[in-house]
């Protein structure tokens, strides 16, 4: 079992920046997938960006596209997704997950972080 543990998150106003942390344990992290999905309240949790085991693959939401970028190093068994010109609508709690393909549903992601809460407003 992999546990995640994810930080970063708080308030920001819009067009500032935030950088999402995601620390893995366990030796099998490297060989997942992982992905980050957000929350807004009363909303579906949506995913918004996920990069491959080794790095060599990263995709995002259309909305998010040139302003967020996923990385990782699994050398840490972190994960990160910086958050640049954050609008008011990516407000939402954030989670990281893990899975052992880079899909684009929840529901195929077994282990998940905790959330954190990012707040874009002025």
């Amino acid at each position: 079992q992999v546990h995640l543990v994810e930080s970063g998150g708080g308030l920001v106003q819009p067009g500032g920046s935030l950088r999402l942390s995601c620390v893995g344990s366990g030796r099998s992290f490297g060989g997942y997938a992982m992905a980050w999905f957000r929350q807004a309240p009363g909303k579906e949790r949506d995913f918004v960006a996920v990069i491959g085991w080794n790095g060599d693959f990263t995709d995002y939401v259309e909305s998010v596209k040139g302003r967020f970028i996923v990385s990782r190093d699994n050398t840490k068994t972190t994960g990160y997704l910086q958050m640049n010109n954050l609008k008011p609508e990516d407000t939402a709690v954030y989670f990281c997950a893990v899975g052992p393909t880079p899909y684009y549903s929840s529901t195929l992601y077994h282990y998940w972080g905790q959330g954190t809460q990012v707040t874009v407003s002025s």
